[in-house]
């Protein structure tokens, strides 16, 4: 069995930064193929070219689109028509208390969150059975499980992707395919590193007592009692891409920092 991924092509959505970024970099020092995404140009070409001085063989291709539109997807399946990996990372967030949320607020955090794997994993499952390999990998969130009550949307957009991932994975019988879902915990993602630097200027402290404060305070269950880096995200979604990981199939995997109480 080839442990690694050369000659495989992924398309990781929202690839530019934070931890879709880091598993396209990761997934690319594997040997992939992988298909960059973002919304505009410059921020698609600033990401494959940090990768490349990092690895300068990496196989890269560009894909410059908003995969929350319908059209989007339509435009990936005729470009790429057969992919062996599909990340489904793209998402947003935002916190607005409950009784601010339009119905066009959650329209909007479902089409990016949610619908989005849908509509790539409508057009390349099938592909992937009838190939007989391929993995799907919806990037979740602890926020699945312990819905936040600040962003209470964004929470109910993280469960519906494990629910989506196991009734998909529950098409794959008896083939290589795999479809699961990467619950991701506190991250230090750049809109993280932003909010500490912010905070700890209006507060007149370092950025690591906001951190310490965080953990103290808002995520108290968490065991590593830090925000986990992208790479360590991105080194439990590689493992999961790779063939060795056949046997895992409509799980839930946490790389959460243990924030939630649960044995299963």
């Amino acid at each position: 069995m080839n442990l690694k991924l050369e000659n495989k092509t992924a398309l990781v959505t929202g690839s530019t930064a934070g931890i879709g970024f880091a598993i396209a970099r990761s997934l690319a020092a594997e040997g992939t193929r992988v298909i960059v995404n973002g919304r505009t140009e410059e921020r698609v070409s600033e990401a494959i070219a940090a990768i490349l001085r990092s690895r300068s063989n990496a196989m890269l291709e560009p894909f410059v689109a908003d995969l929350a539109d319908a059209e989007a997807t339509i435009e990936a399946a005729r470009r790429f028509p057969s992919i062996d990996i599909l990340v489904n990372n793209l998402g947003v967030y935002q916190p607005k208390p409950f009784e601010q949320v339009t119905d066009d607020d959650w329209r909007a955090i479902i089409q990016t969150n949610f619908m989005s794997g849908v509509r790539l994993s409508r057009h390349y499952l099938p592909r992937m059975k009838s190939a007989n390999w391929g993995r799907i990998i919806f990037i979740s969130s602890e926020s699945a499980m312990n819905i936040p009550v600040e962003m209470i949307h964004y929470g109910v957009t993280k469960t519906m992707q494990v629910a989506l991932a196991r009734g998909l994975a529950e098409m794959t019988v008896g083939t290589a395919v795999t479809v699961n879902s990467v619950l991701a915990g506190p991250t230090r993602s750049e809109g993280v590193e932003k909010f500490l630097a912010d905070m700890a200027r209006t507060k007149n402290v370092t950025p690591v007592e906001i951190e310490k404060e965080f953990f103290r305070t808002t995520r108290p269950s968490s065991l590593l009692q830090r925000f986990a880096t992208t790479d360590e995200v991105a080194a439990l979604v590689t493992f999961v891409a790779r063939p060795l990981s056949s046997a895992t199939n409509g799980a839930a995997l946490r790389v959460d920092g243990g924030v939630v109480r649960s044995i299963f």
